[in-house]
């Protein structure tokens, strides 16, 4: 029985899904839209979204809570720097998927998930 086992396994233990769902956030808050399956997407959205309304808080607790998260130190400066401020006054929604179409080897539905309100500032973030 599934009692208790939210979401979608991808085929990943779950240590592999988390660290997934961590890369998959830095990269989207790295560089504000990413494209991957739409389970990966659907799965990422209310993880990032929980992220961001951390960097809408911006308080220390919050930048601690969100680089449990966030390994890259670039990055995780970009989102309560520039994408909690941006969104203070939104109450959620902060990501949008759109379907894409289908990969062209297996076929499976590709999605492109995005940050609703981008920051205005160019996304320079190191390497």
């Amino acid at each position: 029985m599934r009692h208790g086992n939210k979401g979608r396994a991808l085929g990943r233990t779950n240590e592999h899904k988390l660290a997934l769902l961590r890369n998959m956030a830095s990269s989207l808050f790295r560089h504000g839209r990413i494209e991957t399956t739409t389970a990966k997407a659907k799965e990422l959205r209310p993880f990032a979204e929980k992220l961001i309304t951390l960097a809408k808080r911006g308080d220390l607790h919050s930048k601690r809570l969100a680089a449990r998260h966030i390994q890259d130190r670039d990055v995780l400066v970009h989102l309560f720097s520039q994408i909690g401020p941006v969104n203070a006054s939104r109450a959620g929604g902060y990501t949008r998927i759109l379907k894409t179409g289908f990969r062209q080897g297996d076929g499976g539905e590709t999605s492109l998930i995005e940050l609703v309100d981008r920051p205005t500032e160019a996304v320079v973030i190191g390497r």
